[in-house]
């Protein structure tokens, strides 16, 4: 911890001690005083960031290139204090596709659903992420306008489901989970990728 030319502290983060949920750290956190930094999902992919917590401590995140910031995330402990700062990421519903249906079928049909599905998404200019046969989408506008376009379009043989960023975001890659979330804060433009 450092303190600033107006007399402020400053802690400086540059590795994640661990997380709340994890290894020994839920009895230590059990009667410490746990102070939060809120962070939206595009903050949470970034590398180097400054804000301050829930109560009024700037902190100054300098991680290693490719370490993102995760829910629960414990960026300072201080034993003799019993005082911690943990991460809070507000990760939002994704809209979640489902192509494997797609796969049982005539290649010409399965290929012509993907193309009317992609086309579909880049005329909402909605981001996506395609891992398997799954495509991961943010919700940028209500989810009731996303199930809308859905059921619109009737895309035979493709289903969907909205499901907590959470519980994506375990499946995507560290440059998947930036492009999927950081795109949902209005960071991004429509962008499919494998």
């Amino acid at each position: 911890m450092t303190i600033t030319d107006t007399g402020e502290a400053l802690v400086r983060v540059d590795a994640v001690l661990g997380r709340a949920t994890e290894d020994g750290w839920p009895g230590r956190l059990k009667h410490a005083r746990i102070d939060v930094l809120p962070l939206d999902q595009a903050e949470a992919q970034k590398s180097r960031l400054r804000k301050s917590t829930e109560g009024g401590v700037e902190v100054a995140i300098s991680l290693d290139r490719r370490t993102y910031l995760r829910d629960g995330d414990i960026l300072l402990w201080d034993e003799g204090l019993r005082t911690a700062i943990v991460a809070r990421v507000d990760l939002k519903d994704v809209l979640v596709i489902d192509l494997s249906a797609l796969l049982d079928g005539p290649r010409e049909v399965s290929l012509a659903r993907c193309v009317e599905l992609g086309h579909a998404l880049g005329n909402q200019h909605w981001a996506a992420v395609v891992k398997g046969t799954r495509v991961y989408v943010p919700l940028t506008v209500a989810r009731a306008v996303m199930a809308s376009v859905m059921k619109t379009h009737s895309f035979e043989g493709v289903t969907y489901a909205f499901a907590p960023g959470a519980e994506v975001i375990p499946y995507l890659a560290p440059h998947e989970a930036r492009r999927l979330f950081g795109a949902a804060e209005g960071h991004g433009h429509a962008e499919a990728h494998r």
